[in-house]
Order: C-alpha cells, then sequence, then structure tokens
C-alpha cells in the first residue's frame, strides 16, 4: 500500500480524545492508518503538500437514502410534508431496478466525498424488481468510501394501515431471511472494516412490532448495529400515539432499540423523557438538519441531546429530501439552526465539526475513524483554505463559518480517492451521464 506524507498543513484538526490542533504539521500515512503526526516527518513515498490548507479527519455521514438522488426536485414532492412526500415518490421508486440502485450509489457517494465524507451509512428499505443491498455494496467498493449499509424494509402496505403501497412491501420471514444473508456474506466486524452491514427495519409506520423486535435480536445475534427512523415530525409522534399508545421512545425502548449499538435518524420530536433514555442507555442520534428544514419537520433539540449526553452525528438523508449530499454543508445547517432555536452561543464551529467526525464515527461503532491519532484509520480530508471561500477569515480552522465546502483531496484507508478536487477512483463523467439518462427515463 502506498505512504504518503502530508507536509507542513497550517492547522490540523486532530479530534483525538485531547482535540489536540498541530499548526505546520505533518501526518505520516502507512499501511491505511496514520502512522505519525509531528513535526519534520519524513518518508520514502508521495508528499502531498499542506501548506494552505486545513486536515480535519473525513467527515462521517450517518444517514442516507442514496438511491434518492434519481429524484430530486420531483414536482408534486417539492413543498410536501413527509407522509405526503412519501406517496408522491413511492410509486417512481417502484419502478427502479439493480442498475438505478448501483449508479446513484456510485454517485451519491462520490457526491458525499467531494464534500470530505469518508465513510458514510446508508438506510436501503425497498427493493423492487430485483434489487439487492449488494448493489450498493459493489459501488462502494469503486468508489472507495468506507460504508456501512443497512438492510432495510417495509412489511406494512396500505392495506393494513400502513403508508407505502402494498407491492413495495415484503414478507416479514423473506426480511429475515435476507438480513441474515447480507450480514453473513458483507459484514466485516474487524478494525479498519471497509463494510459493516446494519439492520434497519424503516419505520414504525411501515413494519411490525414483531419484525422490530425479531431484527433487534437477530441483529444482537449477529453482532451487528441497529438503525431506523424515530419522531421525525409532528405526523410520526400522532401516527405513534393512535397506533401504539406511547410515545416513539417508549416504543423503542420496549421493542430492544436502545443501546449503543443502536442509532436513530432525524429525533426532532424528542421530549426530555426521551432524551434521558437516550442518554441514559447510550443510543445515538443521526441528525439530519437539511432534511428536517426542507420537509419542514423542525429543528431537532441536539443542543439537549449534547448536553443530557446522548451520542450525536449528522446526516445527509436522502437526496429526495434534502436534494444534495454535501456533509461540510450538513455540519454548518447544523450548527446555525441550534443558534437560531437556542442563542448564538449555542453551538460553536469546532462542535459543529466534532459532532461530523467523531461523533459520527462513534454511534456508527468506529471509534477507529473520525480523529487523527497514531493507530487510527487513515481516513482525512484537507481544505484549501487559500481561495475565495477563506480570503480574509482571521481563522481559517473555523471551516464552517468561512471556508471551502468542498475537500482539495480525501484519503479513505490510506488510498487517494479525491485529488486536487476531482474523484481519483471513478469517471465520474461517465457515471454522471449514466445517472442522468436513469433520471431522464424514470420522469419519461
Amino acid at each position: 500500500m502506498a505512504e504518503f506524507l502530508i507536509q507542513n498543513a497550517d492547522t490540523i484538526l486532530t479530534m483525538d480524545d485531547d482535540r489536540r490542533v498541530l499548526h505546520g504539521a505533518d501526518i505520516l500515512i502507512r499501511d491505511g492508518q496514520v502512522a505519525a503526526l509531528g513535526h519534520g516527518l519524513e518518508t520514502s513515498g508521495e508528499v502531498v503538500q499542506g501548506r494552505g490548507a486545513v486536515v480535519t479527519p473525513g467527515l462521517v455521514n450517518t444517514h442516507h437514502h442514496l438511491y434518492q438522488n434519481l429524484t430530486r426536485a420531483v414536482p408534486g414532492a417539492q413543498d410536501a410534508l413527509l407522509f405526503g412526500w412519501l406517496q408522491r415518490l413511492y410509486p417512481i421508486w417502484s419502478r427502479f431496478g439493480p442498475e438505478e440502485f448501483f449508479v446513484s450509489a456510485q454517485l451519491g457517494l462520490a457526491e458525499l466525498a467531494l464534500s470530505g465524507c469518508t465513510l458514510s451509512s446508508d438506510h436501503l428499505y425497498l427493493y423492487p424488481n430485483g434489487a439487492r443491498l449488494e448493489d450498493t455494496i459493489h459501488a462502494a467498493r469503486e468508489v472507495g468510501l468506507r460504508f456501512h449499509p443497512t438492510r432495510g424494509a417495509m412489511s406494512i402496505g396500505e392495506s393494513q394501515g400502513g403508508l407505502p403501497p402494498d407491492h413495495l412491501v415484503e414478507q416479514e420471514s423473506a426480511i429475515l431471511e435476507d438480513m441474515i444473508r447480507v450480514v453473513d456474506a458483507f459484514h466485516d466486524p474487524a478494525e479498519g472494516s471497509m463494510c459493516r452491514v446494519g439492520l434497519a427495519p424503516c419505520s414504525p409506520f411501515s413494519v411490525s412490532r414483531e419484525l422490530m423486535r425479531d431484527a433487534a435480536l437477530l441483529a444482537r445475534d449477529k453482532g451487528v448495529m441497529l438503525h431506523t427512523h424515530l419522531a421525525e415530525n409532528e405526523e410520526d409522534i400522532a401516527y405513534s400515539e393512535a397506533q401504539f399508545g406511547c410515545r416513539p421512545g417508549q416504543y423503542a425502548e420496549e421493542l430492544g432499540w436502545t443501546g449503543p449499538d443502536v442509532w436513530h435518524a432525524h429525533c426532532v420530536k424528542l421530549d426530555g423523557q426521551e432524551i434521558d433514555l437516550f442518554a441514559r442507555t447510550r443510543t445515538g442520534v443521526s441528525h439530519c438538519p437539511c432534511s428536517n428544514c426542507r420537509l419542514g419537520s423542525g429543528i431537532a433539540p441536539v443542543r439537549q441531546m449534547r448536553d443530557a449526553g446522548v451520542p450525536v452525528g449528522l446526516g445527509v438523508d436522502g437526496s429526495a429530501s434534502n436534494d444534495m449530499a454535501n456533509l461540510a454543508g450538513e455540519a454548518r445547517q447544523a450548527m446555525l439552526l441550534q443558534r437560531v432555536a437556542n442563542g448564538a452561543d449555542a453551538m460553536s464551529a469546532y462542535e459543529a465539526l466534532e459532532i461530523a467526525t467523531r461523533g459520527g464515527a462513534d454511534i456508527l461503532g468506529r471509534p477507529d475513524c473520525g480523529r487523527l491519532a497514531p493507530g487510527k484509520r487513515a481516513d482525512i480530508a484537507i481544505w484549501d483554505v487559500s481561495g475565495v471561500a477563506s480570503s480574509g477569515s482571521w481563522d481559517p480552522a473555523a471551516l464552517l463559518l468561512a471556508g471551502p465546502d468542498r475537500v482539495r483531496d480525501l484519503f479513505v484507508e490510506g488510498r487517494q480517492v479525491v485529488r486536487d478536487g476531482r474523484m481519483a477512483t471513478i469517471d465520474m463523467g461517465a457515471v454522471t451521464s449514466r445517472h442522468q439518462s436513469l433520471a431522464q427515463q424514470l420522469a419519461g
């Protein structure tokens, strides 16, 4: 494996346990790991110039629906609330097949990489026309990002009081069988793993209580993580109270969906008791600020969660409810929304960046990622602060206040994925052309 030396970086934000900030320092990358940080380091490998740059751990995306980037800005869904938005899009998604899932994952992961992301989860919960989870796994291998796909599912269709159309749901026995298959085939629990698989029934309004409970039991038996949507908006709360006679947090607790091996997406409407529950059990939350704004869901109580000790990371959510997948932009939006809700001192640029790096890595169970220290994985983002976006900034390391939202260079497991602002692993022109063609076919 190639050796690299990032030399003389203006600033390195390590996000290590001591939150060290280094100036004019180097990072040595060897065998997929950070071999050393310091001054005057040497290498027999390639030197990457760090002058004029801020270096951070790679950003971590904890919630996505990669396939949705084929349905950005769809008329009839642009201004809808969550449930109406889903009802508009389900018929379109039902026409997807393996190629749509593969190409959308290629493009979506490349889009994330260009915004500084080195590790991404994905929540794929519908499998029409022969599609399988590995369609996205194969795409991630080509792009070169570290990947945490989740085998999602929907089993309660419209005829049984659920939201999705009946033809998009699966039999629960088949869902559990395929969950076992994909974990056995693709999950790698080792440190430095490039692919871990989680289990992710879609939401309380699209699967049964039995499937939620069975998935939790299966995940613990297999040693994998659990993920779902929870408490996303007022409709979500009303559905839980009407159907289950309790709030979403209680529903999750009763079915085994709390603990350090669980992370929930959104959690916009968690109340004080639910925040305390998640803090006590170390249950993770994926905060998706841009999507929550786009769908009018509200502002998640991230400040209260963080203060209580709830593990929080960031997610871009699907590109049909965000319309883009820029994790640096997501971190900025998270910072700004907490300031809107709680005052200008509610969240600093540095705290938001911490949430986007080690915060996300921790809720995905990846303490080997999200920080720069000897022995940690060489997932590294290099941001050019010599250009117009940072010009005039008295603190170039405050990237989310005045800085670029695209990386200059990106390393994943010591492999260069972005070089000089361009993808180094795939032909983006060819991928974008095919992606646009598929979108036009769906629109036609």
